[in-house]
């Protein structure tokens, strides 16, 4: 299946992978990869596959550089109309229009989600699987303008290990001027939340990721119906 996105150029269709659970569905989770790699890396088809263990709809969705086969990210401009148009496709499908859509990415991916959130769109929360603070060695450059003006719920799943986020503090500093955030630690874990000394498959590592988001999802539920 594809999307359409409307981009100042033109419009252009990007790749999705729609995959729903067995049963009903609890809602949907949108997921964005990061800068260096498209919807099909194995930690997202993992990743996706754990959520849909848990009862979840995932689309799994490219970025426009990716379809036209760039390895560099477009204009952020791109990117975050490219979140609005998969957005709006969930909603107007049977499940996404019944139940909480949120939005989940990993490190670019994910911080072009809470940009488009930021500037209007709607979703029930976000996830952000390595979330990029800053490039690696350089945390003088930080990305966090935008943050404390995303209004749903965060998780920012991070590798205590993650370069992206070092010295940790800045990060912790940055979530807690958020409006309603926490930060889930992997201890030991990189960017990708990898582990020194502990070599597992991408898609293992993937699914390991997906209970405690799980997890996040229903607890922000519980709280949004007063149970």
């Amino acid at each position: 299946m594809s999307v359409q996105v409307a981009l100042p150029s033109g419009d252009v269709s990007v790749s999705t992978a729609w995959e729903r659970p067995e049963g009903e569905s609890r809602g949907a989770v949108a997921i964005a990869h990061g800068a260096g790699a498209g919807m099909d890396h194995p930690f997202l088809v993992g990743f996706a596959a754990g959520l849909r263990d848990r009862g979840f709809t995932t689309v799994r969705f490219n970025f426009p550089y990716v379809e036209a086969g760039r390895r560099m990210p477009g204009p952020a401009a791109h990117a975050i109309l490219t979140w609005r148009a998969v957005v709006s496709a969930i909603r107007a499908d049977a499940d996404g229009a019944s139940g909480p859509v949120w939005a989940c990415g990993k490190s670019y991916g994910g911080r072009m989600a809470s940009m488009a959130v930021a500037e209007g769109l709607e979703v029930d929360g976000l996830v952000y699987l390595g979330y990029p603070l800053h490039p690696p060695g350089k945390p003088e450059k930080p990305r966090i303008e935008h943050l404390p003006a995303v209004r749903p719920a965060q998780l920012f799943v991070e590798g205590t290990n993650d370069p992206f986020i070092q010295p940790v503090q800045q990060l912790e500093q940055a979530v807690a001027a958020c409006q309603d955030a926490r930060i889930a630690w992997i201890e030991g874990g990189g960017h990708s939340f990898e582990v020194k000394g502990r070599k597992r498959p991408a898609d293992e590592v993937g699914a390991s990721l997906a209970p405690l988001v799980a997890e996040f999802i229903d607890e922000r539920g519980r709280s949004a119906t007063g149970e």
